[in-house]
């Protein structure tokens, strides 16, 4: 846990994702039909930018407006598995649903339900824990899906009041609301700067700056970050140039959830102490790896399974590739080890397991966990470098950390049908291969490669460096 509390004000929407394969056409339509294989459900609008952070270990509570209605319930539910503290304004009306129709990691369409058009239902007043809450944050994020939290008067002259030494971000909505005067940043994406500075015609980065500028004048904030999609975000903060923080090329096809990441990670750089420019980039990056990841689709918010951005690792992405490989009828296949300085053997061993089945994930040990096996000297390069190098390689599609001495707990979780140890091990030695057994999967011992071996580079290292 960091340790710092973050506040999140704004609307909070259940999400949904139903999924599965398309295989033929309607007969009685040129459309085609989905049989269903799962659905899912994940905190949207406020309530996903709340859950991301607390899934990067802050301390989050939520001032948000909630419907006494079974999809509000399940809401409240699920932010509560994610870990975050819900201050309820009450909505008088229906719970905001947006259900994606979706079909191998694409989305044939969106229903929207509940408070549409000019029926949003109306948001409770501001209670004195809502206004506590506001003055003892380290940085608050507003969140606005422009459906009324944050037009609430009382929240209004309480977060005018909390700008003068607080960082707040805003993250406006086109129906929504004005950022309150004094904000650090305000995070419009590019489509909704265009609309709000419409008289700030033309395209290209000297437009978006303009635009840029035009609305921190307007709003009176110390600055604006245009989020730009995959070319990144563009930075205006107070005389300075423009600031341009590039994106890293990614493969991801589903943005949904990107523009949360990005204000979520902001707003925690910020009450970090990093400075705009810093925070921008930060939040540029990890919400490139969110996007990477699989977006808000790829993320579990269930205790210790959480989308982390200050980490290396990504096992929400793990579990993404497993329930892809498993809706196409493939074979999960997983391995395990410490990989401190990676090595021929290690590769061979590698190629080998992911052979085995149609995708390999990587149980990783961590720093912690190497230290215990191997003494204290060890590892020589630190998990997230080891990490790195293992999800670059082509045979590779997910590495897991891990804390323990062995990987049982991540193996429980992702239930790989075959996990594959290189080495000279007995199966009778393996903890793994009786686990394994108890959901019908099975281990395989794949050869060891003589001559090969960590240990040994680092004696030969150390015998050379002498001579």
């Amino acid at each position: 846990m960091s340790g710092l509390s973050l506040l999140v004000v704004g609307d909070a929407l259940l999400d949904r994702d139903v999924g599965g394969r398309v295989e033929r056409l309607s007969p009685d339509a040129s459309v085609p039909v989905v049989d269903e294989t799962f659905r899912t459900s994940r905190p949207g609008g406020a309530g996903l930018a709340a859950a991301l952070a607390a899934a990067d270990g802050y301390r989050v509570t939520l001032i948000t407006a909630l419907a006494r209605d079974q999809a509000g319930r399940e809401l409240a539910a699920l932010l509560a598995e994610a870990g975050v503290e819900v201050i309820d304004l009450v909505l008088d009306g229906a719970t905001p649903e947006k259900i994606r129709i979706r079909t191998d990691g694409r989305s044939l369409m969106r229903l929207d339900r509940g408070g549409t058009g000019d029926d949003l239902g109306t948001v409770g007043s501001a209670t004195d824990a809502a206004r506590h809450a506001l003055r003892t944050a380290a940085a608050i994020l507003v969140s606005d899906y422009g459906r009324g939290v944050s037009t609430e008067t009382g929240l209004r002259t309480a977060l005018a009041e909390s700008s003068l030494g607080i960082p707040i971000v805003w993250d406006p909505h086109p129906k929504g609301a004005e950022p309150v005067p004094g904000v650090r940043l305000a995070t419009p994406n590019e489509a909704e700067a265009a609309g709000l500075a419409a008289e700030v015609g033309g395209s290209g980065p000297a437009v978006v700056a303009g635009r840029a500028r035009l609305l921190a004048r307007r709003w009176q904030a110390e600055g604006v970050a245009v989020t730009l999609g995959a070319e990144g975000a563009l930075l205006i903060y107070g005389g300075a140039e423009p600031f341009l923080a590039a994106a890293p090329d990614v493969d991801g096809e589903d943005p949904c959830g990107a523009g949360d990441r990005f204000a979520s990670r902001t707003t925690e750089l910020l009450a970090e102490g990093a400075s705009p420019h810093e925070a921008v980039s930060g939040a540029v990056h990890c919400a490139s790896r969110f996007v990477a990841a699989g977006g808000a689709a790829g993320v579990s918010f269930a205790a210790s399974q959480g989308w982390c951005c200050k980490g290396t690792t990504e096992p929400e992405s793990a579990e993404r590739v497993i329930v892809r490989v498993r809706a196409e009828g493939g074979t999960v296949v997983a391995t395990g080890g410490c990989f401190d300085l990676l090595h021929a053997g290690h590769v061979g061993t590698l190629r080998a397991a992911r052979s085995l089945g149609d995708c390999l994930i990587v149980c990783l040990n961590s720093d912690a966990s190497v230290r215990r096996i191997k003494g204290s000297d060890r590892p020589l390069v630190p998990e997230e470098d080891r990490a790195a190098v293992l999800r670059a390689l082509e045979c590779v599609d997910a590495v897991v950390l891990f804390d323990e001495k062995t990987p049982e707990a991540i193996l429980e979780r992702l239930r790989p049908e075959i996990f594959a140890k290189g080495g000279d091990y007995a199966f009778s030695e393996l903890a793994e291969a009786k686990l394994l057994k108890r959901w019908g999967g099975r281990t395989v011992i794949l050869p060891y490669v003589a001559g090969r071996s960590t240990t040994r580079l680092i004696e030969e290292a150390v015998t050379r460096g002498v001579r």
